[in-house]
């Protein structure tokens, strides 16, 4: 099942705000007596600095229009008209860009409603004026974003977020939103930036107007939904490949004889490798939630811990075939020839000394030659001489039937440990389809 919560993202974003000013009334024009080869006296802007604290408009009936434009960047970029500041540059020692404090300044209170962390904009920061009022402040900061991420797909999900920009102390009585680029110049501009820096990758920029109601009050809003994608290189490289290294090693591992000593402590050592590897990587996974590629890494553990305890019971097999074997049920003999014979498989009554099998030793497949026949057993004339010849045959023929049974035992092993690793490769083919089948759509 997908699951999605809220989990914070950092994302810096660059804003301009350009503030226009739709039926200005009469103009204020600065007198450039004060304008000199070494720029503007001090005291020439005082009479606008004393009106920071008011919306700079010259009729306050009609709202001020605020367009607004963000990109993918550090810097807060915030643009607007200021009437009471303009001049002529042809009579002003043709200066036609002056720098401010912004303190002295009326700033717009645009913020992002998403905006979840503290504002540390370094202060002091001066604000160039041209010479038609408009004013550019450069703002740098890192807006700290929070977003529903829905990481099912992680490393290779897609995520929505939003971006809600809005004014805190004016109504639409007061201030209107409007868009100083087109959507699409911001997503071109922002999709160059986010493809040098970061993990993401920029895939669309969409925008949607709204109105916030709060109590008698109306908020002018704008929308924007960012879609990105994750870049998975980092993830690919890191996450994927060394683990399906690691089980496609211990698939390998069957191929090793399954009497060998070394097989079980090499598995052993796959699956406490793996476990570190886990544990090494685990900062790089989504700190909350169950994304699709926990449920990998947990099939690949259970693959390896599957394949250890098929090595213990093949290995118990074999001990017990070789130790004490015990009587081999006529129904597991047949199936047994059904699946080493199958031209063979065929019902037959069973004969004294396991012989309805119809197999010998000599060709079970992994198995030593037993032991020689009765007419080769050294000492046979010796005991014939002392007048047991019965007691003889009867003891190698025991001896024939337990190895016999022994190497039928060990046949079963075989074929046993055949199946299970086809079994194994059956379930690891499946789930790793169905893993990238999902992580496709």
């Amino acid at each position: 099942m997908e699951g999605s919560w809220f989990h914070r993202e950092r994302f810096p974003f660059f804003l301009v705000l350009s503030l226009l000013l739709p039926g200005r009334g009469s103009a204020f024009t600065i007198n450039c007596s004060r304008f000199g080869q070494q720029g503007v006296y001090t005291t020439v802007l005082d009479s606008v600095f004393d009106r920071k604290a008011f919306r700079p408009a010259t009729n306050f009936s009609i709202p001020t229009l605020v367009n607004i434009s963000f990109t993918m960047s550090a810097v807060l970029d915030v643009v607007w008209d200021n009437p009471f500041i303009r001049w002529n540059p042809e009579e002003c020692e043709g200066i036609t860009k002056i720098s401010v404090a912004t303190k002295n300044l009326w700033l717009p209170d645009i913020f992002i409603t998403e905006f979840m962390d503290v504002d540390k904009t370094p202060k002091g920061l001066k604000a160039y004026i041209n010479n038609e009022g408009r004013i550019r402040y450069k703002k740098p900061m890192k807006v700290t974003s929070i977003c529903e991420l829905d990481i099912f797909y992680f490393p290779f999900d897609q995520q929505n977020c939003t971006l809600t920009f809005s004014s805190f102390l004016y109504t639409v009585e007061s201030m209107l939103l409007g868009m100083e680029k087109e959507v699409w110049e911001i997503a071109d501009t922002s999709r160059n930036i986010i493809q040098t820096h970061g993990e993401w990758e920029l895939l669309s920029i969409s925008k949607a107007t709204a109105k916030l109601s709060m109590g008698t009050n109306l908020y002018d809003q704008i929308i924007f939904y960012v879609a990105i994608r994750r870049s998975p290189r980092l993830y690919v490289i890191n996450l994927l490949v060394p683990s399906g290294f690691l089980v496609a090693i211990d698939a390998l591992s069957f191929f090793l004889p399954a009497e060998s000593e070394n097989r079980a402590p090499f598995k052993i050592t796959l699956l406490l490798g793996y476990n570190v590897f886990l544990l090494m990587m685990n900062d790089l996974l989504p700190i909350s939630g169950t994304p699709l590629i926990s449920v990998y890494f947990a099939l690949c553990l259970s693959l390896m811990g599957g394949s250890l305890l098929e090595t213990i019971f093949i290995t118990y097999l074999l001990h017990l075939a070789t130790t004490q074997p015990p009587p081999m049920p006529h129904w597991l003999r047949s199936l047994l020839l059904c699946c080493t014979s199958p031209k063979k498989c065929c019902p037959a009554a069973p004969q004294k000394g396991n012989t309805g099998l119809g197999l010998s030793p000599a060709h079970l497949p992994g198995v030593k030659e037993p032991v020689e026949s009765v007419g080769k057993v050294p000492g046979l004339k010796e005991a014939e001489l002392n007048g047991c010849p019965g007691s003889t045959r009867a003891q190698q023929e025991d001896k024939a039937q337990k190895q016999h049974l022994v190497s039928l035992w060990v046949q079963f092993s075989h074929v046993m440990d055949t199946l299970l690793f086809r079994l194994y490769l059956l379930f690891m083919a499946t789930s790793i389809t169905t893993v990238i089948v999902l992580w496709n759509t």
